[in-house]
């Protein structure tokens, strides 16, 4: 599927890997959290990512899940009937930004909105991944090792996360839920090659490459 093309959302799971959390020093939540993010912010591999140069910009790479069958109230049984494959991504971060509007109490959708601020992998098909909590996701920025952990260490997993959005909104075909990052978030700026890699079972199944230069 062109989930990118056909998708009308960006469903993004806030804080859902515990040594994340704990390296915002934030607080451990009771349920899950998300936000929205434009389709515009999509950008596929291989390009150049083009980032506001007045920011501190963090990588995190993030398991997405796309939705193939439409649906509201979905139970958490029922959950991964509504998955139709899987794709890497990254959730870039303002992180200066997010912080001064979290303070403030302000939305997050400025730090997390720009153009380029979700790059994205092929899409890959659900039977490639029979346990999307056994995911393996790994980032390098210019060949250093940055954040390499599984899914199995999300707080909330993915029939939970897929339950809860769609008592809120209906999930429609095409939407793109990207999962929460795990611990090792880090800048990157101009110059920057950045590469990230999801294994499954000791397989690569998708690997995007970016260079970083400024926006204009």
């Amino acid at each position: 599927m062109n989930f990118v093309r056909r998708g009308k959302k960006i469903i993004a799971i806030g804080e859902n890997f515990l040594d994340h959390i704990k390296e915002l020093n934030s607080v451990v939540p009771t349920e899950p959290m998300f936000f929205l993010k434009p389709t515009s912010s999509y950008i596929e591999s291989p390009a150049t990512i083009l980032i506001p140069k007045n920011y501190l910009i963090h990588h995190e790479v993030e398991l997405g899940v796309v939705i193939g069958k439409p649906g509201r109230d979905i139970k958490a049984s029922d959950a991964l009937d509504h998955v139709d494959g899987y794709a890497l991504a990254l959730d870039l971060t303002a992180r200066d930004l997010q912080f001064k509007v979290r303070k403030m109490g302000y939305p997050w959708s400025m730090c997390k909105g720009f153009d380029h601020f979700t790059p994205v992998g092929k899409f890959i098909p659900k039977s490639s991944i029979p346990d999307p909590q056994n995911v393996q996701l790994w980032i390098k920025v210019s060949n250093q090792m940055r954040q390499n952990e599984s899914t199995g260490l999300m707080v909330f997993k993915i029939p939970q996360l897929i339950e809860y959005i769609s008592n809120v909104m209906t999930l429609e075909e095409g939407d793109l839920i990207i999962t929460g990052t795990p611990k090792g978030v880090g800048p990157i700026d101009k110059g920057d090659t950045v590469v990230a890699g999801l294994d499954y079972e000791g397989k690569e199944l998708s690997r995007i490459s970016f260079d970083v230069d400024y926006r204009n």
